[in-house]
């Protein structure tokens, strides 16, 4: 199952609004498990984003639709990048000559 790193950045909405945060994950969480997905890891960061967010999804629909649901109330923004694991990388690059 493809795994996405979402960087996630808090508005001034989120902020006014963080206590309700764990609440905002766990429905996340939920709504991942709803589409199949899963959420793999979660992490309060320092520096330049305030969470990096690791997902599972069946595909890169299912992934962009989750996240455009947790865009939409306007908490939070985020940075997705598909990642591949060290199988994958290892796959992709074996015919490269």
């Amino acid at each position: 199952m493809p795994t996405y790193i979402s960087l996630v950045t808090l508005t001034e909405q989120g902020l006014k609004e963080i206590k309700n945060a764990p609440e905002r994950l766990r429905a996340f969480d939920t709504a991942a498990r709803e589409v199949g997905g899963k959420l793999v890891g979660f992490y309060l960061v320092m520096g330049q984003y305030d969470y990096v967010v690791i997902t599972d999804a069946p595909d890169d629909q299912t992934a962009a639709r989750l996240i455009l649901s947790t865009i939409a109330p306007g908490s939070v923004r985020t940075q997705t990048m598909r990642a591949f694991t060290r199988e994958e990388f290892e796959q992709l690059t074996r015919n490269i000559r």
